[in-house]
Parts: structure tokens; C-alpha cells; sequence
């Protein structure tokens, strides 16, 4: 059973004060985010010691904030930091005119739609931007060749270093609940991790949004 470790950016700014942060800004980790990643990668590192993994990937989206988030993870693994493999289709929700805003910004600018994506943001675009479904379409595209290339083998592994809506509908995909409820089920904290063993009938959720040690 190959097991895939799903795991959100570490602190920004902009997550730090609730803000939405999808694709019009790429700032990087704050300070503590920096520390909190250093503190993953080694809590990683530990949990690779008990896994078999003949075969590792590191899989991460482009942005800033993912890739110094896995940059130290690459490092306690002893990989290259060439060797992260990074993919657009792994990108963060696009907010559109939301990006930037609190949740109470979102309500006050557009009341109706704002509770439309509340009550299933997987079908409710947000506006000018992307819902949970155009999430799905395309980070599903590189997660699920993933997991079958996991399953294949049990000493396989991959870690990915994502975003929270990224992480949440895959996660929500993989439990088998219903995808619109994927913001109401799940959490995704700042450097959590989540670790799902693959290649049975059904998947073996390990852990869900673990805190680094």
C-alpha cells in the first residue's frame, strides 16, 4: 500500500490575518511560517522512517509559498531541491474579486453570493473567479495518475505540498463525503499534513491535518 502525504503551505501574512490568498499575490512564508516548515520537514522526515519508500516523489504548486515549504522537506529527505516537482494544476482557488478579503469583506461586497458559496462552494463560482469544481477538475487530473501510481506498489510514496481548498476537496473526494460540504468537514491548518495509505479497496486515511512536532 503506497501512501500519499498531502500537505498545506506553511504561515504567510495573509493567512496569519484571514485573508484570502489565491493567485493575484505570491508572497512568501512569514517568519514563524519559515520555522513552522523546519519543524514539518523533520516531522516528516520521522514519519518517512516508519514508512517503506523505495520510491519518493515531492510534488508541490508553483507558488512561492509552496516551494519554501517543501524546500526543507527536500532537504531532511536528502533530495535535491531540483528534484521538487512542481505543477500548476496544484494552484490555490482563484478568489477573483475576492482575493485579498476577509470572510466579513467577502459578506459586506456581495452578500447573496457570498452565502451561495457558504452553503456549496463547490458548485458557486467565486465571482470572477474559480468554485471547488473548477478546483477539482484540474488538481484531480495530477492527484488521482498519482494515487494510481502509489498503489501500484507499497513502497511508493509522494508528498505534496498544496493549498487548502486543493487538500480539502481531495481529501473530501477520498473519505466520500459529499464535495460540497468539503469546507464544512475539513480543516486544513497552516503546515498540516495529511497521510492516506493507498492500493486497497478503499483508502486508508492515517492521519488528517496533523501539526508538525
Amino acid at each position: 500500500m503506497g501512501s500519499l502525504i498531502l500537505v498545506r503551505h506553511s504561515t504567510t501574512a495573509a493567512s496569519a490575518a484571514g485573508r484570502n490568498l489565491g493567485r493575484s499575490d505570491d508572497p512568501p512564508l512569514a517568519t514563524e511560517g519559515a520555522n513552522l516548515a523546519a519543524r514539518l520537514a523533520q516531522t516528516l522526515s520521522t514519519e518517512l522512517a516508519e514508512l517503506p519508500h523505495d520510491e519518493l516523489r515531492l510534488l508541490s504548486s508553483p507558488a512561492l509559498r509552496c516551494r519554501q515549504t517543501a524546500a526543507p522537506i527536500a532537504t531532511a529527505l536528502g533530495m535535491p531541491e531540483r528534484a521538487v516537482e512542481l505543477d500548476g494544476r496544484l494552484m490555490e482557488i482563484d478568489y477573483g474579486a475576492w482575493d485579498g478579503l476577509t470572510a466579513e469583506e467577502c459578506h459586506a461586497r456581495d452578500p447573496e453570493l457570498r452565502a451561495a458559496w457558504e452553503a456549496d462552494p463547490y458548485a458557486t463560482r467565486c465571482p470572477d473567479g474559480e468554485s471547488g469544481a473548477d478546483v477539482a477538475l484540474r488538481a484531480f487530473a495530477i492527484l488521482e495518475p498519482l494515487e494510481a501510481w502509489l498503489a501500484e506498489d507499497r513502497a511508493r510514496c509522494a508528498i505534496v505540498v498544496a493549498h487548502n481548498h486543493v487538500n480539502r476537496l481531495r481529501l473530501c473526494a477520498l473519505l466520500g463525503w459529499p464535495m460540497r460540504e468539503y469546507r464544512d468537514r475539513l480543516a486544513q491548518d497552516p503546515a498540516g499534513y495529511s497521510l492516506i495509505g493507498l492500493g486497497g479497496d478503499t483508502p486508508v486515511i492515517r492521519r488528517v491535518n496533523a501539526a508538525p512536532a
